[in-house]
């Protein structure tokens, strides 16, 4: 009788990491598709409009990214839910009614502060003109921030379940929605009349209204979804539930702010140096965002498959997962460097006209921010990824420390410090941006290692 082999644990897990990530990692990288297609749009308007376009965006997203680590909190509470009760139901919907409550509370006062735009832009010394055609935009992108955010709780829904596929194809359907839409109102198309940046902003609110109910629309008819019965009693009162939910998520939410702002700063000191270098570093700061997608994803991918080993007291378990994603998160950030290292010159093409003399020193200056850029995408790889693993223990606090360390003590003062007064320029700020990456992923990843030490898994 032939003898049955099954495969390892370690095998099993990679797959199911692997199966979870794939997906998360395309539908970041339509995410910012669908970014990039409201830019381009803007771009047929004219410089101006990109401009102002900038300053909206910017400030839409600070909040934005804020709420998305609140709701993130979904994730791991419904992933050990899953972990203790495999076929658990009411739990599991009393997570995402909270976190949806959670979002509307956060939305609230982040509108009444949008409404503000242009005042705000104004207080920060920004051109009077600009700020208005900014106003103007986010009076009707504002209101994208709920649905959105809804989305992002579903999806968090949906990927706990380890079904992350149909938030890729709804993000998928939302890239020619969000063209067509945006085209017909900015321009006056279709019958609309011509909005001009406001049509922008709506545009963009109704291409989120377009991801939330496509998905919730998903979730009510697919009957693996549908027994949760998610619009059941929603406005019923958990104030443990929603205590939860704010624990877990405002650190989130704050990690993300530092680690957002660390980086808009560091496009206000490239701007202090000169035009050449806050381009350059523009297009740089593009490139190693879209590569980031994928330990973005793996780190998504990471806390589902940690936490669900975390809900059923499983050690080995969460070892397995965490180190799992480590490694392939690492592995793949290797590649990443070596493209970075090989194919500067080629990346910056994407966005620059190499031929032209004009864009000479800036193209200069982006290959050699890309040289930096690959020394720190083992760090950056090893952070995002920490960082998920770390949330899948439901550990989210001191995390949010270390990116407070990591990113403004640690980056931004070294990054000054080369930048300024010993001369480096815009190579000193890089250099800091990596210095303070890897800060937070030496301090991420011993967290980890000692998590059993420090308490942070059950006995």
């Amino acid at each position: 009788m032939p003898k049955v082999t099954h495969p390892s644990p370690w095998r099993i897990e990679a797959g199911a990491l692997i199966a979870l990530a794939l997906p998360m990692i395309a539908g970041n990288i339509a995410w910012s598709a669908i970014a990039a297609t409201d830019l381009l749009l803007l771009g047929r308007i004219g410089a101006e409009a990109v401009a102002a376009g900038a300053l909206a965006i910017n400030l839409f997203h600070a909040l934005l990214l804020f709420g998305m680590g609140l709701v993130t909190a979904a994730s791991p509470l419904i992933a050990s839910e899953r972990g203790r009760r495999r076929h658990s139901v009411r739990d599991i919907r009393r997570t995402v009614h909270q976190t949806l409550r959670a979002a509307l509370f956060f939305v609230l006062p982040a509108w009444a502060l949008l409404w503000q735009c242009e005042t705000i832009l104004l207080a920060m010394g920004q051109d009077a003109d600009l700020a208005r055609e900014a106003g103007h935009l986010m009076h009707g992108l504002q209101w994208a921030l709920l649905p959105f955010l809804g989305f992002t709780t579903l999806r968090n829904f949906i990927a706990a379940l380890e079904r992350p596929i149909w938030g890729l194809i709804v993000m998928l359907g939302a890239i020619p929605f969000n063209i067509a839409i945006g085209w017909a109102l900015i321009f006056g198309h279709l019958g609309f009349p011509a909005f001009g940046l406001f049509g922008a902003g709506l545009a963009s609110t109704l291409s989120s209204c377009f991801l939330f109910f496509g998905l919730l629309a998903v979730i009510l008819v697919d009957r693996r979804f549908r027994r949760y019965r998610l619009m059941g009693r929603f406005w019923t009162r958990d104030r443990e539930r929603q205590r939860q939910v704010w624990a877990l998520g405002l650190p989130i939410a704050i990690t993300l702010g530092f680690e957002t702002t660390v980086f808009n700063a560091s496009a206000f000191l490239m701007g202090l140096i000169d035009r050449d270098s806050l381009a350059a570093h523009a297009v740089a700061i593009q490139i190693a965002a879209l590569v980031f997608m994928v330990p973005m994803g793996i780190g998504q991918a990471a806390t589902i498959r940690v936490g669900i080993a975390y809900g059923r007291h499983d050690r080995a378990g969460i070892g397995r997962a965490g180190w799992l994603a480590l490694m392939i998160g690492t592995g793949f950030a290797c590649c990443a460097a070596a493209l970075l290292i090989l194919a500067p010159r080629t990346l910056v093409s994407t966005f620059l006209d190499l031929s032209n003399p004009a864009n000479a020193r800036t193209a200069t200056l982006a290959v050699s921010f890309l040289a930096i850029a690959a020394l720190f995408q083992l760090v950056d790889a090893a952070q995002a990824v920490g960082a998920g693993v770390l949330r899948g223990v439901q550990d989210t606090t001191v995390p949010m420390i270390f990116a407070l360390i990591g990113y403004w003590v640690v980056g931004i003062g070294v990054g000054t410090l080369l930048a300024f007064p010993l001369g480096m320029e815009g190579l000193g700020i890089w250099l800091g941006l990596a210095s303070g990456l890897g800060a937070v992923a030496v301090l991420l990843i011993s967290r980890w290692t000692l998590r059993e030490r420090l308490g942070l898994v059950p006995a």
